[in-house]
């Protein structure tokens, strides 16, 4: 009786090694691979606060001072444009400028009305190693269009696509930046006024 139950058993799993044991090799293959580690890319996490902490610093030694607070203040950077240096420079008024955001188009508007005229995208691709991508840090990619607009206005114009206000920055926030921009050049014309401890205006 043992002998036929033994022999029944064996026969069963006979039959089902040819479903069992490819199943079983399968198993395995997926836990080994679940347990493979990953290779190591040697990714620092770190990397893209100091490559932005650099790029401000290189940013603050290139602009003025005013441009360099602006920026630190707001968030962009204001250019003039027509070679002209604005309000308090030799003649009449820039009859336009720009306005330089992070990883976003050079906006032109004008300055007595604030009426928005168009906007002007630009890319500078990172290509460092070995981590290069399509995103610069944000000051890197601001003092690049401030390099290029301020080297050469019309060549940079020329090349970039250019589109209506609205296209990718939001007119209410553009109008909203120009309302601090007045507040904040208010705030600085008064501090520069405001005379010293000694009589004397501040420099």
């Amino acid at each position: 009786m043992l002998l036929a139950l033994a022999a029944t058993a064996l026969v069963a799993l006979a039959l089902l090694s040819d479903l069992i044991i490819p199943r079983a090799g399968e198993a395995w293959s997926r836990y080994r691979a679940r347990r493979q580690r990953a290779p190591e890319m040697g990714y620092d996490p770190g990397r893209e606060r100091r490559a932005e902490q650099r790029a401000r610093a290189l940013l603050r030694s290139c602009v003025n001072d005013e441009e360099w607070a602006m920026y630190r203040d707001l968030g962009f950077i204001r250019v003039w444009g027509a070679q002209v240096d604005g309000p308090g420079s030799p003649g009449s008024a820039a009859p336009y400028a720009y306005l330089i955001y992070p990883h976003k188009p050079i906006l032109a508007y004008l300055p007595q009305s604030n009426r928005l005229l168009g906007e002007y995208c630009i890319q500078f691709l990172d290509h460092s190693r070995p981590y290069g991508s399509a995103r610069l840090p944000d000051s890197d990619d601001v003092l690049a269009k401030w390099m290029a607009l301020t080297g050469d206005e019309r060549k940079l114009i020329g090349a970039a696509n250019m589109h209506l206000p609205g296209r990718q920055l939001d007119p209410q926030r553009v109008t909203r930046d120009l309302w601090r921009l007045h507040q904040w050049d208010q705030a600085r014309m008064r501090e520069v006024a405001e005379p010293g401890p000694a009589g004397l205006a501040k420099g």
